[in-house]
């Protein structure tokens, strides 16, 4: 009986000590939830991220990415912004989706049009006006669910446009087509984080992040005739 009484006992406290780490857990995982919950929506001061995000293989990232590009343009699209019907057709400066903290822990992956060819180059000095630079974005999470993300836009504009950008225009479009805002136009303040994290790349880089070594594509630069 003693020993059947010691045995009960053990056990109890096993499940008394179980449940205080099970609370502690849904505690910690609601308080962050609250805290993503608790983001500015109007002026945010950085990009929403997704929870639990799965860490994929090169290959693995690139298939997802091939099997809903095409699903992820016709919603960009619907933006009406020229640059969502085009950048797909561009150049891309990485190899495979990679993971970005900087964006909410999405896979992202780096366009730029033919007026910024010089992209990617360090030291190439500021971008002309007319460079327009694209990342699209998507996120798996570990139970293997797949999203579709915003649409990242850097424009380069006329000189004048914005001294507090280095003239560059940052526009968000969400994964249905709705525009999050853009500089100097509809939610200009929900973008200012954007140009508040570039400026930290400073002014010899045109206030421009570089592709990750590991995934940047190396292209033959070859002279105007």
């Amino acid at each position: 009986m003693a020993r059947g009484a010691f045995a009960l006992f053990g056990l109890a406290a096993g499940l008394i000590v179980a449940a205080i780490f099970a609370l502690q857990a849904f505690l910690t995982t609601a308080a962050q939830e609250g805290a993503e919950l608790s983001v500015d929506f109007a002026h945010p001061t950085r990009h929403f991220r997704v929870p639990n995000p799965a860490r994929l293989s090169d290959a693995d990232a690139l298939s997802i990415y091939d099997r809903i590009r095409d699903d992820m343009v016709s919603a960009y699209r619907l933006s009406r912004d020229p640059v969502a019907s085009q950048f797909h057709s561009w150049r891309r400066y990485n190899r495979a989706p990679y993971l970005s903290a900087t964006h909410g822990d999405r896979y992202i992956n780096n366009y730029a049009n033919a007026e910024a060819k010089t992209y990617g180059q360090r030291g190439a000095g500021p971008m002309p006006a007319g460079a327009v630079l694209a990342k699209d974005s998507f996120a798996v999470t570990r139970q293997g669910d797949v999203f579709s993300g915003p649409l990242f836009l850097m424009e380069k504009m006329p000189p004048g446009f914005s001294a507090a950008t280095r003239d560059w225009r940052y526009t968000m479009i969400m994964p249905d087509g709705s525009l999050f805002g853009t500089t100097d136009g509809e939610g200009s303040e929900r973008v200012e984080f954007c140009a508040a994290c570039h400026a930290t790349a400073g002014a010899a880089a045109d206030d421009l992040f570089f592709v990750p070594e590991k995934y940047r594509v190396r292209f033959l630069q070859l002279d105007d005739q």
